[in-house]
């Protein structure tokens, strides 16, 4: 299962987010809760284990969605692996005005190419994950000062390599499920890898915030099935919402 969090205080602002640590807006704790209702929807859906990033807006949703389920006490698994693109210079603008400054083309370019990062953040900037105590074990030079969605996929593969597969192999083998909260740029990397989304195509995909996203696998973690939870063409629309942020 793959939820992207629930609707962030920057998101309500039309900001872009990336490593800056914002909270769930009144609506985003909404929808984690209706993303629990969704997933105790679900008869034969035994989660067992809980993969997030190291980011609260993602953690929060995962903490909601979960007590509505009635599996708060599952064994959580945090890596900053998992966390959003980091958007460079772009943190915390208005996408609608960065759009205006530059363009929407350039913007489209920063936001959905697969090879082109935004603007770094500026040696020093108080923006920088540097000094954040959540990633004081991660090496300097693994701490980005902006990525391009390439890179997510470059730091998101190993870790679903390393640390999904082994719990879903154990999980799935006694009929149980993993839940992976995160982020909409990590869980497009994500789906890539699983999906063999070309690096062209991966710019049409969106992910909506708060509705969960069943994968169905083989033995041999091969897609038998995928498809939202609920009703689909609200799934649809949620993502198209996504895709007008930046105007």
């Amino acid at each position: 299962m793959l939820l992207r969090h629930g609707q962030s205080v920057y998101n309500a602002l039309n900001l872009f987010t990336g490593w800056e640590d914002v909270d769930l807006s009144p609506q985003g704790e909404e929808e984690a809760r209706a993303a629990g209702r969704l997933l105790a929807a679900v008869d034969d859906l035994d989660l067992r284990i809980l993969h997030t990033s190291v980011q609260t807006r993602a953690i929060r949703t995962a903490e909601l969605a979960l007590g509505v389920v009635g599996r708060s006490w599952l064994p959580v698994r945090r890596h900053w692996r998992l966390n959003e693109r980091h958007y460079g210079d772009l943190q915390g603008r208005n996408k609608k005005e960065t759009a205006e400054i530059h363009g929407a083309e350039q913007v489209k370019l920063w936001r959905r190419s697969y090879v082109v990062p935004p603007p770094p953040l500026p040696a020093g900037d108080r923006r920088s994950a540097s000094d954040d105590p959540r990633y004081r074990d991660v090496p300097a030079d693994a701490l980005p000062a902006t990525e391009c969605l390439a890179d997510v996929v470059r730091r998101v593969v190993p870790y679903w390599e390393d640390a999904i597969v082994p719990d879903l192999l154990s999980a799935g083998g006694r009929g149980g499920a993993v839940l992976v909260t995160a982020h909409g740029n990590s869980l497009r990397a994500l789906r890539k890898h699983l999906d063999g989304i070309s690096d062209d195509d991966i710019v049409d995909l969106e992910i909506p915030t708060g509705i969960p996203y069943r994968y169905r696998l083989g033995n041999d973690l091969r897609v038998l099935g995928a498809g939202y939870l609920g009703d689909a063409e609200a799934a649809r629309a949620a993502a198209e919402a996504v895709s007008r942020q930046a105007g």
